[in-house]
């Protein structure tokens, strides 16, 4: 039995230098990175996989078996089971690193590769819970004593899934609504939404929960079902262009055309504006001020937040020091008392 072994592990080296070897040669045009990445991921899963099958070629041969190897041989049909469900989740995110490369979501124009990298991340995590769980039942059915508790068990489905669906409809609730975010899809990673009053991008779209990345760098939680049963707003839902706002209070004798002409100054040449929109408008008047409204456009909504902020600040600083007048103010008229109330009538 032991020069079977010695022999089964000799074939197994001989065989797993071949195949890495292979592989190097398959792999030479993929980028260093890249390359790094896959093998990290099933380098070891394959290695464990392998061995395990060279130890276990051995049994195939041997027909009687005492208790020692026969608890072996039971050990190592299990850690097969698992090595190959390892392999299994180790190739789903090898494949996610080719997807990531060809639709990247890093350039402006990223609506598709959001689409299909939310779809995916919630789908690997589903076929993640679906292997793992085939591999503990495999697993466990291999031991006598369970696979005569899983007939009786089969027999009792009934009760048994009624009972589980009340102790757990909350979570299976959660798994649904994760499921349907990634088919229907009113939210996508990247996604830059309001949510509780806060505004952010959407960072995680898993099973049963989403974080949302906040402005400030906090992270807010929020179960999947939030987003299929309340109201939220979505920015980005159609495009990851988007308008952007500027409000200034003013007052009424300001030159608004002098402010046209500046807007276009600042925007000319600007890498933050897309090119698309820019306009001012007078959208509200009261009795102390007028309020304009610059709306331009931007390519994403951090893209956005910075030409905000850049054109508030500059179209500030034209008119204090060019209109210093035409900032807002309070006017008070204080009666003439020397004035003769006949003068008043003439």
């Amino acid at each position: 039995m032991l020069y079977n072994f010695a022999l089964s592990l000799g074939i197994f080296l001989l065989i797993y230098f071949i195949l890495l070897q292979a592989t190097r040669l398959i792999l030479k045009k993929v980028s260093g990175e890249k390359y790094k990445k896959i093998k990290e991921n099933l380098k070891l899963p394959i290695f464990l996989l392998f061995l395990n099958i060279a130890l276990l070629i051995p049994f195939a041969f041997t027909e009687e078996l005492n208790l020692f190897w026969g608890n072996l041989k039971h050990l190592l049909d299990i850690t097969l089971i698992f090595s190959i469900s390892w392999i299994l989740i180790k190739l789903l995110k090898v494949f996610k690193i080719f997807m990531a490369e060809k639709h990247r979501v890093d350039v402006n124009d990223n609506l598709k590769a959001r689409k299909i990298h939310t779809q995916y991340n919630i789908l690997e995590k589903v076929i993640t819970v679906i292997i793992i769980f085939f591999a503990v039942s495999t697993a466990l059915m291999t031991f006598e004593s369970i696979q005569k508790f899983g007939i009786s068990l089969f027999a009792s489905a009934g009760v048994a899934s009624i009972i589980i669906g009340f102790s757990a409809q909350k979570i299976i609730a959660s798994i649904i609504a994760g499921i349907q975010l990634a088919v229907a899809q009113p939210i996508r990673v990247d996604d830059v939404v309001i949510v509780e009053g806060e505004w952010g991008w959407i960072e995680e779209i898993n099973l049963t929960y989403v974080v949302v990345k906040i402005w400030d760098q906090r992270r807010l939680v929020v179960p999947t079902t939030y987003f299929i049963e309340n109201t939220f707003q979505n920015w980005t839902r159609k495009t990851s262009s988007i308008l952007g706002t500027v409000f200034l209070y003013t007052d009424y004798t300001v030159a608004i055309d002098e402010i046209r002409k500046e807007l276009d100054r600042l925007l000319e040449d600007n890498e933050l504006w897309n090119n698309q929109v820019k306009v001012i408008q007078v959208t509200d008047a009261t009795e102390k001020s007028m309020q304009l409204r610059i709306l331009v456009s931007a390519d994403d909504s951090p893209t956005a937040w910075e030409l905000r902020v850049f054109l508030r600040e500059h179209l500030i600083k034209f008119i204090k020091e060019n209109y210093p007048e035409s900032l807002p103010k309070t006017r008070v008229e204080f009666p003439n008392k020397n004035k003769s109330p006949k003068a008043e009538q003439q």
